[in-house]
């Protein structure tokens, strides 16, 4: 007999959350802080959308996603989430970079990068310190048309090391590029500048996990395997979901899932204006990914000097068209030594990243598409073995995941690993003036993407919604907190 995972659910809701990525499960907590009766509707069979995990036999454990944050993650867990949380991210103190033009690493924050720019590259401190300022800077409002290559090219003319140096791991962290608006640099970068960057101590799952027990704790009814078909609306108002056969009525529905399917597959054009339909269609999706997954034999380490994160790269300058091409020069190495899960056994894993293009995949055979995966693996260790001297028989498990893979496990269009463009911030935003209590939160805009600025997104439309119910009528009857349930 087919599980029913919508079991025991209730007919209405204050809210529903559609989506657990970082944004929608933030969102969902802050809502049943606040006394909202929420419904948290995930497709997956485990909460985090991007931010998750998959186990192998050998207790192997590997972390999906892009795994760097700024400092503010600290503040951010420990004011909308748990101590627990907030006092588990710890930093990486060993960001290493090697590419043609230089090699180095760095405790990636302003004392340190200074030194690099005016000792390793001869740069005037004056223009660092200008560069700097300019970039803590940059709000929201500032000129869009002014593009990061731009930014560069005022501080830094003809070098083209130094922007490489800057520009590699913001591009790693949210996907932005030298043309994208000089702001959706800036604020990412400042971000980052204050202390470093920063991770999860005890791993991804353990993060989930500790998630999932505040947000039951806090009273939201947690759904997995609960994919929701449509958003149902009414002259204008937001008036529930279908999921799973039924008709689930809500004051209010926030929408985690990506921006353009919301849009189009769950709400439809029908209640919606021309002028949002073609500001919804110009939207650009950013791009998506590949990952190989290497776990080491049991009891054989890698040394730590070999570095934290490392951004290493073949190409002999920086150029965002080679860092998604699938003749692949850039990876981007995440090393996770014991200490990262000292609550599991002993082991060591690599994850190696580069940005992708969805149709390089998409529109191969299958019989190419799995050769292609085979020679991005056989690629990745022949680069990797630099690094970690005869890593081909060294490892206990090798895979690896494309732009398929992560629209497989999230639903989102074409893949996408940071949602949209810099535009996709304000079209998110104008939902609501579309339709009354239909809100969305996500990774959106690049400004809005990565993990703090997706947790601080949920906060931001959990406390629009909030307002929303406060003055559209009274509250879905709450159920005792003990008695919330997660299927």
């Amino acid at each position: 007999m087919t599980r029913d995972f919508l079991q025991g659910a209730a007919s209405r809701y204050d809210v529903i959350v559609i989506g657990s990525g970082l944004a929608g499960m933030t969102a969902a907590n802050t809502l049943a802080r606040a006394g909202r009766r929420v419904l948290l509707l995930e497709q997956h069979y485990k909460l985090g959308g991007l931010a998750t995990w998959f186990k192998r036999p050998g207790g192997h454990i590997f972390d999906i996603s892009l795994h760097g944050f700024p400092v503010g993650m600290i503040k951010s867990c420990r004011r909308y989430w748990t101590r627990e949380i907030a006092d588990s991210i710890v930093q990486l103190k060993r960001i290493r970079f090697d590419n043609p033009m230089f090699s180095l690493t760095t405790t990636f924050n302003r004392d340190d990068f200074t030194r690099l720019l005016t000792g390793e590259f001869q740069v005037p401190r004056a223009s660092v310190d200008e560069f700097f300022n300019a970039a803590r800077k940059m709000n929201f409002y500032d000129d869009r048309s002014f593009t990061t290559g731009a930014l560069f090219a005022r501080f830094f003319p003809g070098r083209d090391d130094v922007v490489r140096l800057l520009m590699e791991p913001i591009t790693y962290a949210n996907g932005s590029t030298l043309e994208d608006p000089a702001i959706s640099y800036g604020i990412v970068f400042s971000n980052f500048m204050s202390k470093g960057v920063y991770t999860f101590q005890g791993g991804t799952d353990r993060l989930i996990q500790l998630m999932h027990a505040d947000l039951i704790k806090n009273g939201v009814d947690v759904r997995i395997r609960c994919p929701v078909t449509k958003i149902c609306t009414d002259h204008g108002r937001v008036t529930g979901v279908e999921v799973g056969g039924r008709t689930i009525a809500a004051g209010a529905v926030v929408s985690n899932a990506n921006l353009t399917r919301t849009i189009f597959d769950l709400v439809g054009t029908q209640p919606l204006t021309m002028q949002f339909i073609d500001a919804a269609r110009a939207v650009r999706l950013n791009n998506s990914s590949t990952q190989v997954y290497m776990a080491l034999k049991p009891d054989d380490p890698i040394d730590e000097a070999t570095g934290d994160l490392l951004f290493s790269s073949t190409a002999p300058v920086f150029r965002t068209d080679l860092l998604l091409s699938r003749d692949v020069t850039s990876r981007t190495y995440s090393f996770y030594y014991p200490r990262t899960r000292p609550q599991e056994r002993p082991r060591s894993l690599i994850v190696s990243s580069t940005n992708a293009n969805y149709h390089d995949w998409a529109d191969l055979s299958p019989d190419d598409y799995a050769a292609a995966k085979a020679d991005l693996i056989d690629t990745t260790l022949n680069a990797l073995d630099r690094y970690v001297p005869n890593v081909r028989t060294r490892l206990a498990h090798v895979e690896a995941a494309t732009p398929l893979t992560f629209q497989h496990y999230t639903g989102h269009a074409l893949g996408s690993s940071f949602g949209t463009k810099f535009e996709g911030l304000e079209v998110s935003r104008g939902i609501p003036q579309q339709i009354g209590g239909l809100y969305h939160a996500g990774s959106v805009g690049i400004i809005m993407s990565g993990w703090l600025g997706t947790i601080n997104y949920g906060v931001i439309v959990a406390n629009d919604v909030d307002a929303y119910l406060m003055e559209s009528g009274p509250r879905a009857q709450a159920p005792h907190k003990a008695a919330a349930k997660s299927q």
